[in-house]
């Protein structure tokens, strides 16, 4: 993974969801991105955070980051529709 920073597009917070809507919601937002835009996703921690990444990795997108969220339990994903 390399550590770029982006300004985001778009933003979802995911952190109160849990899954498979965790993955339905990054999904939906996902469709609705153009080429080359970029998405912040905040997810919590266990399996959201195993999973989203993952499965955003296989429907094509670029995972640009994934970091912790200082101060809170949660991480933040970067994302870039290729």
């Amino acid at each position: 993974m390399t550590t770029m920073k982006q300004t985001p597009d778009h933003f979802l917070d995911i952190t109160g969801d849990v899954c498979p809507f965790t993955f339905v919601k990054t999904k939906l937002l996902m469709e609705r991105m153009q080429s080359g835009e970029v998405a912040e996703v905040r997810l919590p921690s266990g399996e959201p955070l195993e999973n989203v990444p993952q499965s955003v990795r296989e429907e094509g997108y670029l995972v640009l980051s994934l970091e912790p969220d200082t101060g809170a339990d949660a991480y933040v994903l970067l994302i870039r529709k290729a």
